[in-house]
């Protein structure tokens, strides 16, 4: 039986040379600044179905996670479970993608009533203020966060 020999720089150059999108989209997600990540920042790369697709393959690398509808967050790899998760609380990254979204944020009925003190009871729940309508699930991990509508 014959052995056949590649050459091995050939096949290398040549997947050098191969500019797929989802290398492109990998050297993107890279370069980007933040944390959140939209899949409205490929627009230009490619068709909505193809971007998708390479999302999900980022994500089931454990590069990327999903926290809502278009809403993507550069993964950190877990020291107790070697799993993907959030850099940051799910509350930081989620006033970080609205503000990507042009939604603003204000403080909750419960945190101006804490800050003026008139409670002692510290909000810690998964509550964001908003000044208008959102109609998303962001959340990671089963735990979703709520809006409450500010002025």
């Amino acid at each position: 039986m014959p052995v056949i020999l590649l050459d091995l720089s050939y096949i290398d150059i040549m997947k050098k040379k191969r500019n797929t999108l989802l290398a492109r989209i990998k050297t993107r997600v890279r370069r980007k600044r933040g944390n959140v990540i939209l899949r409205s920042d490929f627009k230009d790369l490619g068709d909505y179905d193809q971007v998708g697709r390479c999302l999900l393959v980022l994500v089931r690398e454990g590069t990327l996670v999903k926290i809502g509808q278009g809403i993507y967050v550069r993964a950190v790899v877990s020291s107790l479970d070697n799993r993907p998760a959030l850099p940051k609380s799910l509350n930081t990254l989620a006033e970080e993608a609205l503000k990507r979204l042009d939604i603003p944020t204000a403080p909750t009925s419960m945190e101006r009533s804490y800050n003026e003190g008139r409670t002692t009871q510290i909000p810690a729940g998964r509550v964001i203020g908003v000044c208008k309508r959102v109609r998303r699930v962001i959340g990671f991990n089963g735990y979703s966060l709520r809006f409450e509508r500010t002025s």
